[in-house]
């Protein structure tokens, strides 16, 4: 049985219906849930969820300067400096001067990230595979497709 977001359940007789949640409230609702998770996922492998973020972005790029990083993982560039040297000291990333801009430093993960965000990855797996219990894949795989369409529509 679906229920639309936009009506909200019947109360009891003479009772006024309670107004329905707005998407972006649910939407917000579920991102800090996410993060409370994901948070407790990872910190028994040694990771904060910033660190997890920026490293999946590097796997994903390959190479990234700490400019590009900050913007994909949704923290300050003074932020993603502090992730970055921490997650140097670990061995996890390296950085090399950009041939082509002599200021601009490239970060690139090691195999040791690597390692380091495949245990993460299947950590988060189990939370979105409870995330998902009960849902239809091609359900699951539509609602992905309508929330990275709400991301480009605000991004503008």
């Amino acid at each position: 049985m679906t229920k639309k977001l936009t009506q909200a359940p019947e109360e009891s007789a003479g009772r006024k219906r309670r107004p329905a949640l707005r998407l972006a409230y649910v939407i917000g609702s579920l991102d800090r849930i996410l993060r409370r998770r994901m948070t407790e996922a990872l910190a028994p492998l040694g990771l904060t969820l910033s660190q997890f973020t920026a490293m999946s972005v590097l796997d994903a790029r390959g190479q990234a300067s700490n400019a590009q990083l900050a913007e994909r993982s949704l923290i300050t560039p003074q932020s993603a400096n502090e992730v970055m040297n921490a997650m140097a000291t670990r061995g996890w990333i390296t950085r090399e001067p950009d041939p082509t801009h002599g200021r601009i430093v490239l970060l690139q993960l090691t195999d040791e990230g690597r390692e380091v965000l495949r245990q993460c990855e299947q950590a988060v797996r189990t939370i979105e595979a409870q995330m998902l219990t009960g849902i239809e894949p091609d359900v699951a795989t539509s609602l992905q497709s309508h929330l990275e369409t709400f991301v480009r529509n605000l991004r503008g």
